[in-house]
């Protein structure tokens, strides 16, 4: 070969060696990048007012996150259209696991079908980071209800037809959903009485304007273990730890009525894996420290861990299964 020949095939090789220590150093860099997660604040969107349930909830297990990782998570309570106006906006945030949406039932499941225009999918939009929540319902009664238990509940709705007025959360909630429900099951007939919210119903169930509810345990198992209301059946598949005095609506005559509520954690889609496993295994941990699970427990909740996949699958259950509710109930909302 000749000098020039040489030289020449000297130069695309030294420019091949700096393109390869070109990449490494860029495949390097966002090695490290991802490494790095989180190098400042993760802002956490609540879609619900400050001080409810559903943000008691998110702040138990996010704080705990925050403490057991060193990390800075800010929380953004943006209430509105049930739960949609914050959860849109996760939805439209930058994929870089530095804004997240804390996420229900009602917000990613009923949701879709129960609006026109949510503003979002929550299967295609979402990549779930991990369950917090398992959140159990009961069925309660008003003491001026004689019946002491779900047999004798139902057989005293078919005899006085239009009687009992069953409270709901509003329109499409999972109390009102619940409720469809069991009215189809038992062939029971009674007025379903909406209200604008959990805390309304909760209050005008109390003074007997309404009679029945099938509410979430963190509104209605304090005030059923208070003795202000009457506890007959609990929706999980078995009875619930901190109250196994109340048996399953299965154990009460209504094979498979297994209704519960839940919450997680929701990165808008296209966050990078890496990303999004560092966040499931700080939800993990955090719902793996007993006094978490016990505080849980007092607020009706049981943790429910498991991985992203876990969670994106049953995702797609739940948008069907409570699709199918929304559309057998008849609620709407344009």
């Amino acid at each position: 070969m000749s000098w020039a020949g040489k030289y020449w095939a000297y130069l695309r090789a030294a420019a091949l060696a700096s393109l390869a220590a070109a990449f490494v150093s860029f495949a390097g860099a966002q090695s490290s990048a991802v490494g790095a997660y989180p190098d400042r604040p993760i802002k956490v969107v609540v879609p619900f007012p400050a001080g409810g349930g559903g943000d008691i909830l998110a702040r138990t297990v996010l704080t705990k996150i925050a403490e057991q990782q060193g990390w800075t998570i800010v929380i953004e309570n943006r209430p509105g259209a049930g739960g949609n106006i914050g959860v849109e906006s996760v939805a439209r945030a930058e994929p870089d696991g530095y804004t997240l949406a804390y996420g229900t039932n009602g917000t990613h499941a009923i949701n879709q079908t129960l609006y026109a225009k949510p503003g979002f999918d929550a299967v295609k939009d979402f990549a779930p980071v991990g369950r917090f929540t398992q959140i159990g319902l009961v069925l309660a009664v008003h003491p001026s209800v004689p019946a002491k238990t779900l047999p004798e509940l139902v057989a005293y709705l078919k005899a006085n037809p239009g009687k009992v007025n069953y409270a709901t959360a509003g329109n499409g909630t999972t109390s009102h959903l619940a409720g469809a429900l069991f009215k189809s099951t038992t062939g029971a007939d009674f007025v379903i009485v909406p209200y604008r919210g959990g805390g309304p119903a909760m209050t005008d169930f109390l003074a007997g304007t309404v009679h029945m509810m099938i509410e979430v345990m963190p509104s209605a198992l304090p005030q059923v273990q208070g003795g202000k209301l009457r506890g007959l059946g609990v929706t999980t598949a078995n009875r619930w730890p901190l109250a196994k005095d109340i048996p399953t609506m299965s154990e009460g005559g209504m094979k498979d009525f297994v209704i519960t509520a839940w919450d997680g954690l929701f990165a808008p889609a296209g966050t990078p894996k890496p990303v999004v496993d560092t966040l499931n295994d700080a939800v993990r941990k955090a719902l793996a420290d007993p006094q978490i699970q016990e505080a849980l427990l007092k607020r009706g909740a049981e943790v429910a861990p498991g991985s992203p996949e876990d969670f994106q699958q049953f995702l797609k259950l739940e948008v069907t299964r409570w699709g199918k509710l929304v559309k057998e109930s008849g609620a709407k909302v344009d």
